[in-house]
């Protein structure tokens, strides 16, 4: 489970969170939806310790981030906006193996999970595809990937869609919807709903950095057209 207990963040003076109190069940897929600016990515980096709160605790399976960053860091998994900006290696195989390497694990256990996180993803067999060479779609699925084989129990997604053709963004919905299924959690942050709505447990929205939304999707679709947000005119 994830917990934020009256999380609050300031960054040079300026309130990016205000008193955000929420729990994300395990297995649970939930949609963080609020326009640019409202305080989703900030909220997600605190699961992993890449920001510490200015007051309040984020727990992570009951204990706070900052007590044991390795463990918050193997449960939570994180994809940024930009997947290029969290890439460490240059070919695929390389990339997705970096976080077990670092975790000590024994090399043949770590080939296993870059296997099975290309299976998930379907790009079995690409471990030496440079990822200078990829899509942006690709690149995507070699973020997931790198996330997956952590084996966390939860992964985050900050904007996973930007910048993506419509095949792209098929591609990452269809192994979200399989991941969810198997039973990852998943937190999905973006300011556009289409199509993530009918994959969602649950929709929370924020704005000037505060929740003011969390309902079931069907609920929370007529209060978020005030967000500034995608909103798709029906759910399937």
């Amino acid at each position: 489970m994830l917990e934020f207990r009256s999380v609050c963040h300031e960054i040079v003076g300026v309130t990016v969170l205000k008193d955000v109190s929420l729990e994300i069940d395990d297995e649970a897929f939930v949609v963080l939806v609020g326009a640019n600016g409202s305080g989703k990515t900030t909220l997600l980096r605190h699961c992993n310790g890449l920001l510490e709160p200015t007051s309040g605790a984020v727990l992570v399976d009951g204990t706070p981030v900052h007590y044991d960053l390795v463990a918050a860091r193997t449960a939570v998994g994180m994809v940024f906006q930009h997947p290029r900006d969290q890439f460490v290696a240059a070919t695929i195989g390389e990339d997705i193996a970096f976080g077990p390497e670092n975790l000590g694990l024994e090399r043949a256990e770590i080939d296993d999970r870059v296997t099975a996180a290309l299976d998930a993803v379907r790009l079995e067999g690409r471990e030496s595809d440079r990822i200078d060479t990829l899509s942006g779609g690709e690149q995507s699925r070699v973020a997931i990937a790198g996330a997956l084989a952590m084996e966390p129990t939860h992964l985050l997604l900050d904007e996973p869609f930007t910048g993506l053709d419509e095949p792209a963004r098929r591609s990452v919905l269809e192994r979200l919807e399989s991941l969810s299924q198997a039973g990852t959690g998943i937190v999905v942050a973006t300011h556009d709903l289409r199509d993530v709505v009918p994959l969602a447990d649950r929709v929370v929205g924020m704005r000037d950095g505060q929740v003011v939304i969390d309902d079931r999707p069907e609920a929370a679709l007529e209060a978020l057209a005030e967000l500034d947000v995608r909103v798709p005119t029906e759910v399937d």
